[in-house]
């Protein structure tokens, strides 16, 4: 729990940090991809997803091997999963109406967890890094409604029976994710509290 505890910070020059420059590249991806879409070219709009997930991995590895791991990669690393996510799932929306439940899981997922990283920030704590059921949510995220869109856009084939399993799974993927989330947020919440009662109690001494 060492890295819950950790104090936030930030410094200029982690703006420039490889590993921070990378997932800017997460974030200028976005507009590629939504524009291949919706003209239907979706072999580049795939493209263009696989180079995000590339970046995401890629990061990742950055940091730990240039030892430049970050308070502000840590937040901007969720923010580009959650801002290509958005993307993603809004054109799929367009396509295939039936996402819509997934996008409005993802929005009360994400909108609670913005607002719980918010409120760790102010009380000068780093929200958590992306743990393993965050990446494993987002791996059967873009699983399915790939899957789903590729079967209809190169076949023509819509299966309801499966497209309701798959994104059954997701939804629960993602809730799980929220689950887990939040306990670690209230149990960082709850150490905060006590820290501020003992420093009260101290001073009252």
């Amino acid at each position: 729990m060492e890295k819950e505890k950790e104090v936030w910070s930030f410094k200029t020059s982690d703006l420039v940090a490889i590993p921070n420059i990378i997932t800017y590249v997460r974030f200028v991806l976005i507009i590629p991809f939504v524009y291949f879409f919706l003209a239907e070219q979706y072999i580049y709009a795939a493209i263009c997803i696989g180079l995000s997930g590339l970046t995401d991995c890629f990061d990742g590895m950055a940091a730990r091997k240039l030892n430049q791991v970050t308070p502000l990669g840590k937040i901007l690393d969720p923010i580009a999963d959650k801002v290509t996510l958005f993307a993603v799932v809004i054109c799929m929306v367009i396509y295939v109406p039936m996402v819509l439940p997934i996008l409005v899981t993802l929005l009360v997922k994400d909108l609670l967890m913005l607002i719980g990283g918010a409120d760790l920030i102010k009380k000068r704590l780093t929200p958590p890094s992306a743990n393993w059921y965050g990446k494993v949510g987002t791996i059967i995220f873009y699983f399915s409604v790939c899957l789903i869109v590729f079967l209809k856009a190169f076949f023509a084939y819509e299966n309801m029976v499966l497209d309701l399993v798959l994104l059954s799974v997701t939804a629960a993927s993602m809730l799980y994710a929220l689950y887990r989330y939040g306990k670690i947020y209230f149990a960082m919440i709850k150490e905060y509290n006590e820290s501020l009662k003992k420093t009260a109690d101290i001073k009252n001494k």
